[in-house]
């Protein structure tokens, strides 16, 4: 009877350290894929962009919504407050990203212009 509680133990004692293992992997890949996930379209977006350009676009979404992807404001939503329309109901980091690049560019031409306007303004 000694012997069969001895190896129960033992063999529990493996059983939870195996999970631990398995739990630890799984929780560091994850915070590791969320890392990159929360910078991954940030730095897409900027990828080509001057380091000035890159400055006045963060300078932009901290000001419109401490880079809050979720933020929203009437009709404006997200990291940029874009006017909800311009998302055309995908509110992902990603369209968000990118849609804000397309609508500087078409409105200010760069980033630095669109930072000026918005400093004059109070919005851009």
């Amino acid at each position: 009877m000694n012997s069969i509680k001895k190896s129960i133990v033992k063999y529990t004692i493996i059983a939870l350290g195996t999970f631990a293992l398995l739990f630890a992997f799984n929780l560091a890949t994850n915070n590791q894929n969320n890392a990159q996930a929360a910078t991954n379209w940030q730095t897409v977006a900027e990828k080509g962009l001057s380091k000035n350009q890159v400055s006045a676009r963060r300078w932009i979404s901290f000001h419109e919504s401490t880079n809050r992807y979720y933020a929203r404001n009437g009709v404006c939503y997200g990291k940029f407050q874009l006017s909800i329309g311009y998302l055309h109901g995908d509110h992902s980091k990603k369209n968000q990203e990118l849609t804000a690049n397309r609508y500087v560019k078409n409105r200010y031409g760069t980033w630095t212009n669109a930072k000026n306007f918005w400093q004059a303004h109070h919005w851009y």
